[in-house]
């Protein structure tokens, strides 16, 4: 049973403290979305959710469900509890940010996930922080046998959604990706977080 819903709006974010033990989902309403996953631990921000100390931890590109996202003391910060989803994640690409933007000639102030993480966690009290790598929840960009990646439109239909436990108290920051610049995310759309 959802305790509550937060509402992150087409290309924004938001931020919310999770105290450990808790649960909480990130749903897509609408399809088609991908969301930026990141977590801080609220004794001390410079604790975070890493994705490479995740990958290096469980020697795979993403946890399966049972598995925990460690933090870059590789200590368990969020527990992966069940994906009712295609099960698409990412953990290679960096968060979109103003310099990505204007490398493909975006106008100016175009939103980011970088940037929304900043903003989600102002309305905490919380930052400014170095931005980490995120977890890009339902975004499909495969390793071809080559090595090069391919990327593939995102395959979650409305109310899609993964499941997390926060294994610390955390503040888990969740920003509804803006990029808009390939056919495969032409129409960013919103996201959900309900705290179970």
């Amino acid at each position: 049973m959802t305790e509550h819903r937060i509402h992150v709006p087409a290309r924004e974010g938001r931020a919310v403290r999770i105290e450990a033990g808790r649960s909480f989902r990130v749903v897509d309403p609408e399809g088609g979305q991908v969301g930026d996953l990141f977590a801080f631990c609220l004794d001390d921000l410079g604790e975070y959710l890493s994705a490479e100390h995740t990958r290096a931890e469980l020697f795979r590109l993403f946890p399966r469900v049972g598995e925990s996202f460690v933090s870059n003391r590789r200590r368990p910060i969020l527990l992966f509890e069940a994906d009712a989803s295609p099960g698409f994640h990412d953990m290679l690409f960096a968060a979109c940010d103003t310099a990505r933007y204007a490398s493909l000639g975006a106008q100016a102030g175009h939103a980011s996930c970088a940037g929304n993480l900043q903003t989600a966690l102002a309305t905490l009290g919380l930052g400014p922080v170095a931005v980490p790598q995120p977890v890009n929840l339902f975004e499909n960009i495969p390793a071809r046998p080559d090595g090069s990646l391919d990327w593939q439109a995102t395959a979650t239909a409305a109310g899609d959604h993964v499941q997390f436990r926060a294994e610390r108290d955390c503040a888990v920051v969740v920003s509804a990706c803006p990029y808009d610049l390939v056919a495969t995310h032409a129409a960013p759309g919103p996201l959900a977080i309900d705290v179970l």
